[in-house]
């Protein structure tokens, strides 16, 4: 059950570096082919403020690592619960003002790697 939080977490992680490449490195070539509904005209203009909301994705994917490296037990459940927690709002909040299907992309794998982060945090507490 941890090894599969810990999968989790690392796989939300992981996306969120990738959007931090796309949004910070690749706006104007791997973000227009991305975002496919953004209007190509508003790459340039726009990509100061992607590379800040990259940065922010670079947050959330390194509050996540910090919580896979961390070895006391319940600093790390606790860790990973906010950052996951702050993924899983940003994705409901993207996918109420921009389009459904940051949900499914965003909110739904941190749903997840909360849910078995909290059944192994759990199942910890109970066998001890």
């Amino acid at each position: 059950m941890k090894l599969t939080a810990h999968i989790l977490t690392a796989l939300v992680a992981l996306e969120h570096l990738y959007i931090l490449w796309i949004e910070m490195f690749a706006w104007n070539t791997k973000g227009r082919q991305v975002f496919k509904s953004f209007p190509a005209e508003l790459f340039g203009p726009t990509k100061n403020m992607a590379a800040n909301q990259g940065l922010y994705n670079g947050f959330l994917a390194a509050g996540l690592i910090w919580s896979l490296l961390i070895t006391d037990v319940n600093w790390s459940v606790d860790v990973a619960i906010f950052f996951l927690c702050c993924v899983i709002i940003a994705g409901v909040y993207g996918a109420i003002t921009v389009g459904r299907g940051i949900f499914f992309k965003q909110a739904l794998p941190a749903i997840l790697a909360l849910v078995f982060t909290l059944l192994s945090s759990w199942y910890t507490d109970v066998l001890l």
